[in-house]
């Protein structure tokens, strides 16, 4: 596993890499040696009213999908603890699935992977960041595994079934919904 440690907004420490590196390099065992690159950010928020400012944010490419967590804390370490729980369930709930995928039918296409294209900053409300994707067919069950993993409010994906561009979204009420062009 290829693990990256950065740091924004603070000085890291050769105490936090490692400490990141061994709860992060701990809970990515759970998926038994497969192939993936972990970026680990570590920043602290600068607003003096946010309580939990020490955040804590990795992002993991694995042979199928991008999992995602971010944690915020009000020390580093705490918060490095935090994200690796969550990554942990995250971890086990897709290895989970996988297995029960696995036993009953064909395994999972890989998923898109999502690039940034660029990145502008301006005083004014403005699009700042724009990603390109790979759609790769799959089914809605599919979407909602991939949402969860990388734990965003809406996943968009071409229908297996249809052929066509979706979305799928996150309710308020802690169902999904489907968004599906008319032909």
């Amino acid at each position: 596993m290829k693990m990256i440690i950065k740091g924004r907004h603070m000085a890291l420490t050769d105490a936090i890499r490692d400490y990141a590196d061994e709860k992060i390099g701990r809970v990515s065992k759970i998926l038994d040696g497969e192939h993936m690159t972990t970026e680990v950010e570590l920043f602290v928020e600068k607003n003096p009213s946010i309580e939990n400012s020490q955040v804590a944010e990795v992002t993991v490419w694995t042979k199928g999908p991008v999992i995602r967590a971010k944690e915020a804390a009000p020390d580093m370490y705490a918060a490095i603890d935090l994200v690796s729980e969550k990554l942990e369930r995250q971890f086990r709930k897709y290895k989970g699935k996988m297995q029960d995928r696995h036993s009953s039918k064909a395994p999972m296409p890989p998923m898109p992977a999502v690039e940034p294209i660029g990145f502008e900053e301006e005083a004014e409300p403005a699009i700042v960041k724009t990603k390109a994707l790979e759609l790769k067919p799959m089914t809605p069950e599919e979407a909602i595994l991939q949402l969860e993993l990388l734990g965003h409010d809406f996943f968009v994906f071409t229908s297996a079934e249809t052929e066509s561009v979706s979305v799928l979204y996150r309710r308020h009420d802690g169902d999904y919904g489907l968004i599906e062009p008319r032909v």
